[in-house]
């Protein structure tokens, strides 16, 4: 099934709920708690600022693990043995069988992207220790070519009303493969809920910055990293209107590229 709140996420075969959880942001086990009830299926998770949600999550994970997609990946990507090591790390930590997306991280600068590490990620794949090879990347050309020719399954990019240039450099790149996408910053680290010099009117809200992303057919889920149970609640509720209307999109375009600056 796909909806707006829902999507089947490609190469890992399971459907998520479109709004992702970053879980280093701040968020308390029972907010974690509140996310799964409501549905909140995709979790993105590293060993920062983590540990007190663990419990919870490896929980989760032991009564539903075809349930839920889990992206994380190694602190730093540079060698094929750091790769295996965090990749095994991680299925240890969690108690799980599998990664469903294991990522190597702002490739270029924390990851690299060369024959051994991809030789890596395709035998670890082979093995059934991962379901899909993910990176994350600030670089959109590159982004780009890699998602026209690569083993890349997954791509997590910086998509929002102040940085759309994804729109231009890497969705009319995804057809022939069609990886899955992964928006994160969605509200510009904040900027978009700050009313900036020259705008005649409020700033955005989060709900608005999550709507704005996945009002995008190219993306399949929107990270957002709630603070608080209320902040996560509110995120969840606004996606329950559905995508930006033709004249909520342009105040969105007019709004972000005054913050943009």
């Amino acid at each position: 099934m796909n909806d707006f709140s829902h999507r089947d996420l490609r190469v890992v075969k399971k459907q998520v709920h479109r709004l992702g959880l970053s879980m280093s942001f701040g968020l308390d086990p029972s907010g974690l708690s509140a996310a799964i009830e409501r549905g909140v299926n995709y979790f993105f998770w590293t060993g920062s600022r983590t540990a007190k949600l663990v419990p919870v999550l490896k929980e989760k994970l032991a009564r539903d693990r075809e349930g839920c997609v889990v992206a994380t990946g190694p602190t730093f990507g540079f060698f094929q043995r750091g790769i295996r090591k965090g990749c095994e790390a991680a299925l240890k930590k969690l108690g799980i069988d599998y990664i469903d997306v294991l990522q190597l991280f702002w490739l270029g600068k924390m990851s690299a992207w060369s024959p051994g590490n991809i030789e890596t990620l395709v035998k670890l794949k082979e093995e059934g220790k991962i379901r899909s090879i993910g990176v994350s990347i600030h670089d959109r050309p590159r982004a780009g070519r890699l998602a026209e020719d690569s083993v890349i399954d997954h791509f997590m990019i910086r998509y929002n009303a102040a940085h759309p240039g994804a729109e231009r450099d890497i969705f009319p790149h995804l057809g022939r493969r069609n990886p899955n996408v992964v928006a994160y910053t969605a509200t510009s680290w904040r900027k978009l809920l700050k009313k900036p010099n020259g705008w005649d009117g409020e700033p955005m809200t989060a709900g608005d910055c999550y709507r704005f992303c996945l009002s995008s057919s190219h993306v399949d889920v929107v990270l957002t990293g709630p603070a608080n149970q209320r902040e996560l609640l509110e995120n969840l509720a606004a996606l329950d209107k559905g995508p930006l209307s033709p004249e909520e999109d342009e105040r969105m375009r007019r709004f972000g590229a005054v913050v943009h600056g």
